[in-house]
């Protein structure tokens, strides 16, 4: 018997919360149809108040054409103001070239200045190297090639034709 009552006491329940599911849902459907009525009865009032416009003759045209264009250049003397020079433009210091030759003319290092000897080192050391050792072998007979590149390499700190000196 205790079964049964509580059975029937929960389908109550959940057709009760069915129920009132189901109006509010009514009650949505209602009010937004009523306001799908009230925007379609604005838009038809605003059609229908809208009379046809009228056509404008060519004259009327190129007046409205002129007034339009008299105000642009009001507009425009207002906002006039004196050009400033554009300063990524100015070249101060700086050599123009017209040809290759002249760019290269214009990038070449000035007064022999080396801006970059470090980029130089190991071909100059290579040329000092190949037209020195040999000398240093005639001279020094007796010496290993490791002793001699020790020799070279002291000689090159000091020597005018490593870039790194200059």
């Amino acid at each position: 018997n205790i079964r049964v009552a509580s059975f029937t006491f929960i389908s109550s329940g959940i057709n009760a919360e069915y129920g009132e599911k189901r109006k509010a849902a009514i009650e949505r459907k209602k009010l937004s149809a009523q306001l799908l009525a009230e925007e379609e009865e604005t838009l038809a009032a605003a059609a229908s108040s809208k009379a046809p416009p009228k056509k404008l003759t060519q004259a009327e045209l190129s007046k409205r054409k002129a007034e339009q264009d008299a105000l642009k250049e009001a507009e425009n003397k207002e906002k006039e103001e004196p050009l400033h020079e554009n300063l990524n433009r100015v070249m101060t210091d700086t050599e123009v070239a017209q040809s290759v030759e002249q760019a290269i003319a214009a990038l070449d290092v000035k007064d022999g200045v080396d801006m970059h000897p470090e980029k130089r080192v190991k071909a100059a050391w290579t040329a000092f190297e190949q037209g020195r050792i040999s000398q240093l072998r005639a001279e020094n007979p007796s010496l290993r090639l490791s002793q001699i590149r020790q020799m070279l390499r002291k000689e090159w700190q000091k020597s005018p034709l490593n870039p790194l000196n200059k």
